[in-house]
This record gives C-alpha cells, sequence and structure tokens, in this order.
C-alpha cells in the first residue's frame, strides 16, 4: 500500500475504533505520541495517558452521531474534518466549556502526524455549539 493510501487506513481505522474498542487502537500511535485538544487546554504524551484520556471521555458521551465532511491527506499528515452531534452525560469530557446534560453540536477538525505509518501527534481543534432541546425531549 502507497504511503498517502496506508495513512488515509490508519486515521480511518483510529475513528472508527476509538469509541468502541479503545485498546483496539492503541497499536496506531508511535510509543512517544503526542496527543492535544487546544481549546481544552489538554496534552497527553504516550500511549498509557493517551488511552486514559479516552476511557474517561467516551463514557461521558451519548446520543453520539458523527457526519464525516472532509478527509486528506500527504506523506506526513493526514487531516481530518467532521460534525458531531452528542450529549454530554459525564465529567470525563475534561475542561469542556458546556455543562453536563448539555446537547450539543461539535465541529472537530484532526490534525495528524504520521512517522513510519503510525500517528506521532495528533490535534484535535473543537468548536462547540450548543444544541436547542428538541420538541419532547
Amino acid at each position: 500500500m502507497q504511503t498517502i493510501e496506508h495513512n488515509l487506513a490508519v486515521v480511518d481505522r483510529h475513528i472508527q475504533g476509538e469509541a468502541c474498542d479503545v485498546d483496539s487502537i492503541l497499536d496506531l500511535y508511535t510509543d512517544d505520541i503526542v496527543l492535544e485538544v487546544p481549546g481544552r487546554g489538554l496534552r497527553f504524551v504516550g500511549r498509557d495517558a493517551v488511552r486514559a484520556n479516552y476511557l474517561a471521555m467516551w463514557p461521558s458521551m451519548a446520543e453520539v452521531e458523527i457526519t464525516p465532511l472532509d478527509r486528506f491527506a500527504t506523506e506526513h499528515r493526514v487531516v481530518d474534518d467532521m460534525l458531531v452531534h452528542l450529549r454530554l452525560v459525564g465529567p470525563g469530557m475534561v475542561n469542556a466549556p458546556v455543562a453536563i446534560g448539555a446537547r450539543v453540536a461539535l465541529r472537530l477538525v484532526h490534525h495528524f502526524e504520521m512517522r513510519d505509518g503510525l500517528i506521532a501527534r495528533e490535534q484535535v481543534f473543537e468548536m462547540w455549539n450548543l444544541r436547542e432541546p428538541e420538541a419532547g425531549r
């Protein structure tokens, strides 16, 4: 598989697997992975720290709906753009700018730096918008 196609496949596996089975995606990262979420002031270094973040974060979300918008790659980078609708139901989304119970529309832009076919750095840029409750909810 060519480098760009490989990078796209790695990121696709990451996006598809992170919420379902965190341990299944850890081998997609370099040992020295750095995951940053600048909007919430978060930085995690190493697989164990990334794993702990995901294990806390995912149970704090419910009613998750993901709409992919765009994904493209070079030999050293992948950019993924998506829209996520969710309800925040717990404290594991550290420094979230909304209260627990809020329904939000979240624009996520991931910037992945790739090294030797693995994710070496992941930056997640979040744009948060509150959603009005739907009738009957």
